[in-house]
């Protein structure tokens, strides 16, 4: 595999902050926010919107809120404000302020009423269907709501009687008069209150109108005085309502929205619904399974917080929506496990051998060291005896060229132990081989053996001593780079993303491994330990394989 490489990533919104901060523009501050609805877990594109907020404000010295936009009841719950907050703690990111939309009710509420006492916002009887007809397309301006030109006193009786519970869901919304026949769908009077009978989860019944989105974000940022709004392209269309919003109401403060490209990332999906759908129709084993491009599953897939940023910050802040390798995220990981992971040693299909000059009851504790170049990461002991256990692959009857495993007649040194020869090999009656036996040289001890060379070095543990391990192999969810392309998306989920391997073996000291901790099986990837592992029942998870170019410390 060639070699991934990177040029200096672009982040126009740094030159921004930089330009912004020389002219004094927002008297010399930085404030930016991070706005989650939570209506799901947080995936590797609110990574991103993480960094990228959390990180400006720590560039220039300033504040950033974690805001839940919590208006919207029907899809939100406690349960993902925790995993929220749990996941930004967990990439190493301090929040200012912990803010929610529905601490600002009652002011957004006043707004409201605001606009109406200017003109600027009517209650509407049209239904959800006729707004949409009357709102025009994209070439033909919108018509006017019959609802228009009511009076400002008839307006605030209504949109009181809405607040009092009066009329049904649906029965009226409140919309902003701006003007039907803009070039910009959004301006074409956005409704900013529905009616929802609704239990709020922080403010239970107390409201049964909830304001909308466009309305209610500005208006957050002006009452927390956030000085640069980040948002995604999506959003560039909406910030002329932004800015109205703002100016009709004189708000003392008036945030800068500037939007950048989202990430789009082979092989995955970031849409919360269907993410949602893969959780609910059983695809996977829930939001944090793995496979899931949520920063839980990425957790418990063993990624760290550091291979996250430094993706975030190797891809770069662009105008331009493009799709980023898989590969480029693999990378990251790469780079940070091979500086940071413990080593181990791991078998995933065992074959037993058999080393036939090694004493009955003879046990040695080899010391080995946890990181090649890591002298800081200390050693640890290795239990070697008589009957020990290989990968099946590393030993072969018909080699192929240039195989430098084991093979009948020929030597190889054990990773950090001794050079063995293969004698015999046994088989059961069905032709399958069952165990090898084999000879060791007890002089090869941490060197090679004098006038010859062993074809290779292979991993093994001690039949007696290793644990019992389940291990899982993880790849990728989906078969094409692009899910959200296909006709449906789960057509094209990968029946063969998850592998699981139940009869392996580990050494010894992997029986006090931590889920902080990640680790390198020799030979095979990088894994870490999975929530669900036990002391009578391991279980790892594997990250990422390791490179194809040979780089196996």
């Amino acid at each position: 595999m060639q070699k991934t490489e990177f040029t200096q990533p672009s982040h126009f919104i740094r030159q921004i902050v930089a330009n912004d901060l020389q002219t004094n523009k927002h008297d010399g501050k930085v404030v930016t926010r991070f706005p989650p609805e939570p209506n799901g877990y947080l995936h590797i594109g609110h990574a991103k919107s993480i960094c990228l907020n959390f990180g400006t404000a720590l560039e220039n010295n300033g504040n950033c809120n974690l805001r839940f936009d919590d208006t919207n009841p029907e899809k939100e719950s406690i349960e993902y404000m925790e995993s929220i907050k749990r996941d930004v703690a967990w990439l190493g990111f301090e929040w200012t302020q912990l803010r929610h939309a529905s601490d600002y009710f009652e002011q957004l509420y006043q707004y409201a009423i605001d606009l109406i006492e200017h003109n600027l916002a009517y209650v509407d009887s049209l239904s959800a269907e006729e707004i949409r007809l009357y709102r025009g397309t994209l070439t033909q301006p919108g018509r006017e709501s019959p609802d228009r030109n009511r009076s400002i006193e008839e307006n605030l009786d209504l949109f009181s009687r809405m607040r009092a519970g009066e009329f049904a869901d649906g029965q009226y919304v409140l919309r902003a008069k701006i003007d039907m026949a803009s070039p910009n769908i959004n301006l074409r009077d956005p409704a900013i209150y529905r009616i929802r009978r609704v239990h709020h989860q922080r403010t239970g019944d107390a409201w049964c109108i909830y304001p909308m989105y466009d309305y209610t974000h500005c208006i957050s940022d002006a009452i927390e005085e956030i000085t640069h709004s980040l948002c995604t392209l999506e959003f560039e269309d909406h910030r002329p309502l932004y800015d109205w919003v703002l100016d009709k109401l004189q708000t003392p403060c008036h945030p800068q929205q500037i939007e950048f490209a989202r990430l789009q990332l082979e092989y995955t999906i970031v849409s919360k619904r269907k993410l949602n759908q893969l959780v609910t129709e059983k695809q996977v084993s829930g939001w944090d399974d793995p496979r899931m491009p949520t920063i839980a599953g990425l957790r418990r897939a063993g990624f760290t917080p550091q291979a996250i940023k430094d993706f975030c910050e190797r891809i770069g802040i662009t105008k331009q929506n493009s799709w980023i390798e898989m590969g480029v995220l693999e990378y990251c990981i790469r780079e940070d496990l091979n500086i940071n992971a413990f080593r181990a040693m791991a078998v995933l299909n065992p074959l037993r051998i058999v080393i036939t000059n090694y004493p009955d009851d003879k046990v040695e504790n080899l010391e080995v060291s946890n990181h090649p170049q890591r002298e800081e990461f200390g050693k640890r002991i290795v239990p070697f005896s008589k009957t020990i256990l290989i990968e099946r692959d590393d030993f072969s009857e018909n080699p192929p060229p240039k195989y430098k495993r084991l093979i009948q007649g020929e030597e190889v040194r054990l990773r950090g132990a001794y050079v063995i020869r293969c004698d015999e090999v046994i088989k059961n009656e069905a032709g399958e081989i069952i165990e090898l036996r084999c000879t060791y040289d007890e002089n090869t001890l941490g060197k090679n053996p004098e006038g010859r060379k062993a074809k290779g070095v292979i991993h093994w543990v001690s039949q007696a001593h290793s644990c019992p391990a389940e291990i899982r192999l993880y790849d990728r969810l989906f078969t094409v780079p692009q899910p959200d392309n296909e006709e449906s998306f789960l057509d094209v989920v990968n029946p063969h993303s998850l592998q699981i391997l139940r009869d392996c073996r580990v050494e010894a000291s992997l029986r006090s491994a931590t889920l902080e901790n990640r680790y390198q099986f020799e030979r095979t990837g990088y894994f870490c330990l999975d929530l669900e592992s036990t002391l009578d029942k391991l279980v790892f998870n594997r990250t990422v394989t390791l490179r194809d170019n040979g780089e196996k410390d």
